[in-house]
């Protein structure tokens, strides 16, 4: 029956996803092995984080992240991702031992289980809008080129707990999320308006209690065991020079053909156009649509912060990804922001091999190119941020979906 309604189940959602992180695999697959001296990392953009980062980390033995100090003469930063993260590693590694194929897989283990997670739960806030997720491109690229899954598990089963109404433990996911990448934490923001403007304040103030209690238990033991170690994430983010993916960096680049010199300049300048910014959207938003559902700025929050933070690593799309099944349901806008953010990716590392001198493979774009997908994306995201404001279709709210419910195709869109 051809005109019959097409239905999607969690089944097809997670098959999707299945395929999606089986095609990232492939990608990454010629750089697991750490073999990158012929530099395949960038000829052949199969580049991850996690691949070095159980010598650069210093995970090889028994190493506890914070308590035991780092090598001070070994080659790159050391204890420099938030407690979770770094827990995460030293578990894989216990699991890997010296192999550094058997940490990567140990890992991406997590990651695909995160990513896993999170589909669930998208699933049973927006049914069919999980495919934003599950079928990105950007999901495959980026889903084991660094740790941040953890963060969007944590931060999306917070939503999925806001939105079912058991604020406390909203409260403790984003808690965990912020020990393992800090941005959850702006998400407190969004859920707490939301109790405030339905005029529950006392359940806002037990999610607010229950993120900071939550992120203070587990932060707390090894603050006092380890202060210097654990210290030096921030120590680290602070110091950081600014990015090549980030507006700062094209701004500086273009204006004087360096990086930006005054690091400490630029990090109180992008956290004054950070509080301006998603406090002029927020405005703008409630004269526009006064009844808005408060929950959804954290969509413009998170867009905000990455265009105009110091750093926007490549994997911080990912965060995005279960915003635009929430909060902008919009096929159009998504497949741009996918194509942008690809360009980036292919862009970006095809760059450092040039850099490096490499002329083979997909090395040899220029950094021209590269800035011109930096600048696309962001042209993207800020149209995405206007539709966002514009858009006063009813967002997911309070939905307690079952799992074997079909779903319209429909509802992608």
């Amino acid at each position: 029956m051809p005109n019959a309604p097409r239905t999607i189940g969690l089944g097809l959602v997670l098959g999707l996803l299945a395929g999606a992180l089986l095609i990232g695999q492939a990608i990454r697959a010629p750089c697991v092995s750490g073999l990158w001296d012929d530099g395949r990392q960038y000829t052949r953009l199969c580049y991850s984080d996690i691949v070095h980062q159980l010598g650069t980390e210093q995970l090889v033995g028994g190493r506890l992240p914070y308590l035991d100090a780092c090598d001070a003469q070994a080659p790159g930063e050391c204890d420099e991702y938030p407690l979770l993260t770094m827990y995460a590693m030293r578990l894989s590694a216990w699991v890997s031992g010296p192999s550094i194929s058997g940490f990567f897989y140990a890992g991406a283990t997590m990651m695909w289980l995160a990513a896993a997670g999170v589909a669930v739960c998208l699933y049973l806030m927006a049914g069919a809008r999980a495919l934003y997720f599950a079928a990105a491109p950007t999901l495959a690229i980026y889903a084991t080129m660094n740790w941040d899954l953890l963060a969007v598990a944590f931060a999306t089963a917070a939503t999925l707990m806001y939105l079912r109404r058991r604020d406390v433990w909203s409260g403790v996911l984003l808690g965990l999320g912020a020990a393992a990448k800090i941005y959850p934490a702006l998400l407190i923001v969004a859920f707490v308006a939301g109790r405030f403007r339905g005029r529950e304040p006392d359940r806002g103030i037990h999610l607010a209690w229950a993120a900071a209690g939550t992120w203070i238990a587990v932060n707390l033991p090894f603050a006092v065991a380890g202060p210097a170690g654990w210290w030096e994430f921030f120590r680290f983010n602070a110091a950081r020079v600014v990015d090549w993916d980030s507006i700062w960096f094209i701004g500086c680049e273009r204006a004087t053909g360096a990086a930006c010199s005054n690091t400490g300049l630029v990090n109180v300048a992008s956290a004054a156009l950070f509080v301006i910014w998603a406090g002029a959207i927020w405005v703008v938003k409630q004269r526009r649509d006064p009844g808005f559902a408060r929950w959804t700025l954290g969509f413009p929050i998170l867009v905000v912060f990455l265009l105009t933070n110091k750093v926007y690593s490549p994997q911080f799309s990912l965060w995005l990804l279960p915003w635009f099944a929430l909060a902008l349901p919009n096929l159009r806008l998504f497949i741009a922001f996918e194509a942008a953010d690809v360009a980036v990716f292919v862009t970006r590392f095809s760059y450092f091999g040039t850099l490096t001198g490499l002329d083979d493979g997909l090395a040899g774009i220029p950094l021209g190119a590269f800035e011109i997908a930096v600048l696309a994306r962001a042209v993207v995201l800020v149209i995405c941020v206007v539709a966002w404001v514009r858009r006063r279709d009813p967002a997911p709210d309070a939905i307690a979906r079952p799992l074997r419910e079909p779903v319209s195709a429909g509802a992608i869109a």
